[in-house]
């Protein structure tokens, strides 16, 4: 089948390079030229394992091209998907739509024949409904269907994320455009992948509901580790004793300085304005998201306390500044509330991730980057783990102990064992223990 994709950020390449990997001919296309090109070149403009490979593969085999013109590719393409942003709008938290919409009026401009138009891009309920809207006024004649297909990708693990997928859903009750999606989709077959059916609305819910559910596992977990350090128990035996409980499972349930991201923030908050408007007030999650920022700050006076309350002119290493591992993604970061708050009580950062110094460097100022884990220590009165990169899970603490001047270790990813670090000399610190 042909596929035409709008937007090759972090949903629209994905999806495009894997819909061609299944041997569909894709092409993706952006308006930003200089991103094209690169594409076209063989340049990854975001890092995600593996995905530089795939993108060339599928090149090479023809199945795989960039274009900033849409024209060509919609009136070819048997299904036309819009993966542009959809960023949380400034002033009332609500999502922007306004790259959604203008990308349907391109697509109704041109379009020849019957044509599928997906939603990949995180929508508000209702969304579809208003692209249809837009596409039809454009085109009063067009023959279409308008469908969701939210996507369900980790970034660091979105390659496989797209090609062994828990499920797939689809959200339409047109039979043309089921047919349509299940032909794209045919592959997964293969692997028994549930792919459900639903209305298009119910299928834009699904999206935020699932995000908005995981948002607020780690959210709890993370208050349960407040209540285990006041109590002194463990939230690690917590949370695999919760979680060996079938019901609520062991995933997400990793205590740490709180969730950050390019999805989280923005549709939880995105939905709580949602349901507002609907006048069904999301209380759990209006929480969750209120929870989740003072996190961020709370981490930073736990910090603090661990350095006797005092960390004017003193040198702190931050090791990991992307909101997870495997991205350079630093959308909502912990990283991003807790070092400048650091550097308001009077700390001297340096800090060393192995793929966000680019992007970070954009967002935090008077920070000195390093090349690695121990230069960034290098005469340090403390280190700080914020981000848990596998690099970080088995430092020479030897080699560690004698780079910083000082012994003050804090874990908020808690990858170390607290009586091993205070036995090596470490005034250790972790989450929850």
């Amino acid at each position: 089948m042909r596929v035409a994709m709008i937007g090759t950020g972090y949903v629209g390449l994905v999806s495009g390079a894997c819909f061609a990997d299944f041997g569909h001919h894709v092409t993706c296309i952006d308006k930003d030229k200089d991103k094209v090109e690169m594409l076209r070149s063989g340049g990854i403009p975001i890092y995600e394992p593996g995905l530089d490979l795939l993108v060339q593969r599928n090149v090479r085999e023809d199945r795989l091209g960039f274009d900033t013109d849409l024209t060509q590719a919609v009136r070819e393409a048997d299904a036309v998907f819009i993966g542009v942003g959809t960023p949380s709008r400034r002033g009332d938290g609500f999502a922007d739509l306004s790259y959604v919409y203008a990308a349907a009026k391109e697509i109704a401009e041109v379009m020849e024949g019957y044509t599928v138009i997906v939603t990949k891009s995180t929508v508000p309920v209702g969304t579809g409904d208003k692209v249809e809207k837009i596409i039809r006024e454009t085109r009063p004649d067009g023959d279409f269907a308008v469908v969701s297909n939210p996507e369900f990708l980790r970034e660091g693990a979105a390659i496989n994320d797209f090609k062994r997928p828990d499920r797939v859903v689809v959200g339409t009750e047109d039979e043309r455009a089921r047919n349509v999606m299940r032909e794209l989709y045919r592959p997964l077959f293969l692997n028994e992948t549930p792919i459900l059916f639903t209305s298009r609305r119910t299928s834009e819910l699904i999206k935020y509901a699932a995000n908005a559910f995981l948002a607020m596992k780690i959210t709890f977990i993370n208050e349960m580790a407040d209540l285990c350090e006041s109590v002194d128990a463990n939230v690690q035996e917590v949370a695999r004793g919760v979680g060996l409980d079938n019901r609520i499972g062991g995933k997400f349930l990793h205590a740490g300085p709180g969730y950050g991201g390019s999805c989280f923030p923005k549709d939880t908050l995105a939905l709580t304005r949602t349901a507002q408007e609907a006048g069904t007030p999301l209380r759990l999650i209006e929480t969750t998201v209120e929870v989740n920022d003072r996190r961020k700050q709370d981490m930073a006076r736990k910090i603090i306390k661990a350095m006797g309350d005092d960390v004017k002119d003193k040198t702190i290493a931050v090791l990991g500044l992307t909101f997870k591992p495997s991205t350079d993604d630093m959308r909502a970061a912990p990283s991003l509330d807790i070092i400048p708050a650091l550097q308001a009580a009077g700390a001297k950062i340096r800090a060393y991730d192995p793929a966000g110094i680019v992007e970070a460097e954009k967002l935090l100022d008077n920070v000195e980057f390093t090349s690695g884990p121990y230069l960034c220590a290098e005469g340090a009165d403390a280190l700080v783990i914020i981000t848990e990169w596998n690099e970080f899970r088995a430092l020479d603490t030897t080699r560690l102990k004698d780079a910083m001047a000082g012994d003050v270790v804090v874990d908020l990813r808690n990858i170390y064992s607290p009586e091993d670090m205070r036995s090596r000399g470490f005034n250790y610190t972790s989450v929850g223990r």
